[in-house]
């Protein structure tokens, strides 16, 4: 199946980064815009997956009855868990949970999708919790929600966030921000300028409000090229013109891969110099 949509060409990309990268996380967070339609794309990324494979255009045969499997709701270690009525409840996680106790029957990953994951009560939020605290090796977890702001903050940090939601691009961007992002497109100047970005972001509730925002900053970036759109802010199209795509999804997978973390009771400085390690390589 091909879809024209700008966001999901970005999701595309990011995801195809993922795979061609060997990155794969144990967890991901997924916003998405409407549970029916965006399901399809998401069975796009699972197929990347299993299959190991960015490109889904040319699969052999035993690759299609996997896709086609997948598609058919009938892929024997793929589980889509929705709610029970108003919540999802605690015990269809316990049952999920058993059921995933026991090794893949097709030697792959297995995956479990929850869709509506806002829809976790305090005691089923809880018992996901654990479950993607002591993550199985070969075990993955997809959360799709409408709005990532309705997870609790301890389930998000042990996810890879990322988003089919349309964005508004008029953002407001400080001056601070605006200085970390051009380091970051300058790559070694990074480490350069460390000591005067440090004095800009000196905790981690700056870090991430300024990381969150070039990160929407970037995205709006590429919708802005593949639409066409007049309104965005003449001196980021300026800075991000010198800079390629490729390196653009690649600085935003490096974020969704780090801001996560951040809600650990980690050392921030060790947080900062771990991403601007990865940002120098891109």
């Amino acid at each position: 199946m091909k879809y024209s949509n700008s966001k999901y060409n970005k999701f595309n990309d990011i995801t195809n980064n993922i795979i061609e990268l060997n990155k794969i996380s144990h967890a991901y967070l997924i916003e998405v815009n409407n549970y029916e339609e965006d399901i399809e794309i998401i069975k796009e990324f699972i197929k990347k997956i299993l299959l190991n494979k960015s490109n889904l255009d040319k699969l052999s045969k035993s690759e299609e009855v996997i896709s086609n499997q997948i598609n058919n709701d009938q892929y024997i270690d793929l589980t889509i868990l929705e709610s029970d009525g108003a919540w999802i409840k605690k015990n269809q996680l316990l049952e999920l949970k058993e059921d995933y106790q026991n090794k893949s029957l097709l030697d792959n990953k297995k995956i479990y999708v929850i869709k509506e994951a806002e829809k976790l009560n305090p005691a089923s939020a809880n018992t996901i919790l654990k479950f993607l605290e002591e993550p199985e090796e070969g075990i993955i977890a997809i959360l799709l929600t409408s709005n990532r702001y309705k997870i609790l903050d301890t389930i998000i940090s042990r996810c890879q966030v990322l988003s089919l939601k349309s964005n508004d691009v008029n953002i407001e961007v400080d001056e601070d921000t605006l200085y970390l992002l051009d380091n970051i497109l300058k790559k070694e100047e990074l480490f350069i300028n460390y000591k005067s970005i440090y004095e800009k972001i000196i905790d981690k509730e700056k870090a991430r409000e300024k990381f969150n925002t070039i990160e929407e900053l970037l995205v709006n970036y590429l919708d802005y090229k593949v639409l066409n759109k007049e309104v965005f802010n003449s001196d980021i199209i300026k800075m991000l013109g010198k800079t390629t795509d490729k390196e653009i999804i690649k600085i935003i997978s490096i974020i969704e891969e780090y801001l996560p973390k951040l809600v650990y009771n980690v050392n921030y400085k060790l947080w900062l110099d771990a991403i601007f390690s990865e940002l120098v390589e891109v």
